[in-house]
């Protein structure tokens, strides 16, 4: 099995940032931004500059420092300055209301908010709520009270020395994404990032110091953070931060400007990039080697297409914010398609039944991970930890089965899975078979029931032309899955919706359909 070296004493900013000059790539580029291009240098002095602006604010180690930042050089700057004074950073997610933000930031007690000018608006109204913020520090256009990013930057030393952190120190938090309801403050220790970009990224995909890598997930989840920062940081390599919203004419653009090497999605922006592709006959990914996806299952029907139209293969997986990034992944040259692949070399799975037992080939159960990139736990959520952080393993809540070959296959969350004439119904089941139906962008699967009590299958449907939309796509859709699957598992109604609930990383929250309030279609 794989192993990270790790030493006793470890501050992640000095491994991802200050090591690059030591290593003669002071003039490389680290992160091409609009039209900026920061060295290694550069993103050095920044981060230093960051880190000295919280010690000039009185922030002591294990303080906390929130970011809600477009994906940008500062955002990047906050988030590795806070580390290396051995402070506690937290990315997050800069697509909330202002009721998220009042429960995240005093959730997290964070002393400093780092914030773009652009996202206040989303603060404004809760300022007054706020128990712990302190300091409240604005990149862009800058009003007072508040402090000035840039000024700040400006007045502040590009020469720091980081903090006597121990490996097993915390270095910075995620809110998890939310599939199940809402966010919990997850714990990640400096070692945490080192363990996944050399198992996964270096190891297991073949990330090299030469890519350019690009990335649809922001930074303010796992997925992204590992994507578009960190990974690139641990090889020497280049990475593209785009601000804006990941709209597929958007990617397109970026891959022609930048001509990345590597580029990270999830089946939403898969499908559709695959539908823009399709009406404006482009059949080109430029540069790009190698694709990888996560966040839901990849439905082999939307591989097939994307490897027929660009030729490059997508390298699915799965991870998750508490394990920090991907543990289950296809290998290049080795993918098996509709499944997530193998085990990450250096971490351990086991699929368990309700009694913890291992079961059977083939059999579905629930899976847990052990791995060295585990979270430390979650912040004030005692009983929520010990459901999910058990010893050396994790439980991922997530449900599969393995193959003769070792390959896992995704059957769904614990609580999605359905009990329809006493058969079990799992919803990646039916979406993987209606997402090869030539009419559907997407569609997500949840359990209702029907007016005699009985539990039954409803799919919310993302039509690629919403004219399409009527009493006979829906009996064609019906007809469809019971031509492809066993009877019992067809959608006794079918809703066309415009959009999927989904969580940052893309993930379907099925919850959410389950509390759907519609009548039968």
């Amino acid at each position: 099995m794989a192993e990270v070296e790790l030493s006793e004493r470890l501050n992640a900013a000095a491994v991802f940032v200050d090591s690059h000059l030591q290593q003669g790539r002071a003039d490389k580029t680290a992160i091409l931004y609009g039209d900026e291009t920061i060295t290694y240098q550069g993103l050095y002095e920044g981060v230093n500059r960051f880190g000295n602006v919280l010690l000039g604010l009185g922030i002591r180690m294990e303080e906390r420092v929130a970011i809600i930042m477009p994906d940008s050089p500062e955002c990047v700057y906050a988030f590795f300055g806070a580390i290396k004074i051995g402070a506690v950073a937290i990315p997050m997610n800069t697509l909330l209301m202002p009721a998220d933000y009042e429960y995240l930031l005093n959730d997290s007690r964070a002393q400093v908010l780092v914030i773009h000018s652009s996202l206040l608006d989303r603060i404004t109204p809760i300022r007054s709520k706020l128990k712990y913020v302190n300091h409240v520090i604005v990149a862009g256009d800058v009003s007072k009270p508040d402090l000035s990013f840039n000024e700040l930057m400006d007045s502040s030393s590009e020469e720091l020395e980081p903090a006597d952190t121990s490996k097993d120190d915390t270095a910075f938090w995620l809110y998890s994404s939310g599939t199940t309801g809402f966010p919990k403050g997850t714990i990640h220790l400096q070692h945490d990032m080192i363990v996944e970009a050399d198992l996964y990224a270096k190891q297991t995909i073949g990330l090299l110091e030469s890519d350019v890598s690009f990335s649809v997930a922001k930074l303010f989840f796992a997925y992204g953070l590992g994507n578009g920062l960190y990974f690139s940081l641990r090889l020497g390599g280049t990475t593209v931060l785009v601000p804006e919203r990941p709209t597929p004419k958007k990617v397109f653009e970026v891959i022609d400007r930048y001509q990345p090497t590597v580029f990270y999605g999830v089946p939403t922006s898969y499908a559709a990039l695959l539908h823009f592709s399709e009406k404006e006959n482009r059949t080109s990914l430029d540069r790009v080697r190698m694709c990888v996806s996560a966040g839901e299952p990849l439905p082999k029907p939307l591989y097939d297409k994307w490897l027929q139209r660009f030729g490059v293969e997508i390298l699915d997986g799965i991870g998750s914010t508490e394990i920090l990034h991907i543990f289950i992944s296809n290998r290049p040259g080795k993918v098996k398609p509709g499944s997530t692949g193998q085990i990450v070399d250096g971490y351990e799975g086991k699929i368990v039944d309700d009694d913890g037992k291992e079961v059977s080939v083939g059999e579905v159960g629930t899976l847990l991970i052990k791995g060295d990139s585990i979270a430390n736990g979650y912040w004030n959520k005692h009983e929520q930890s010990k459901e999910t952080f058990c010893g050396q393993w994790i439980n991922t809540h997530d449900k599969f089965h393995a193959d003769q070959d070792g390959y896992y296959w995704y059957a769904g969350r614990t609580d999605d899975m359905m009990k329809v004439s006493g058969l079990a119904v799992w919803p990646a089941d039916v979406e993987s078979i209606l997402a090869s139906h030539p009419s559907v962008l997407e569609s997500g699967v949840a359990a209702y029931t029907d007016d005699q009590g009985l539990v039954k299958p409803r799919a919310f449907v993302v039509l690629k032309d919403k004219k399409d939309a009527c009493e006979d796509m829906v009996k064609e859709l019906q007809t469809f899955v019971k031509t492809h699957a066993q009877p019992h598992k067809y959608p006794r109604s079918v809703i066309f919706v415009d959009e999927l609930p989904k969580t940052a990383t893309g993930k379907i929250q099925r919850y959410k359909l389950r509390q759907t309030e519609q009548t039968e279609g």
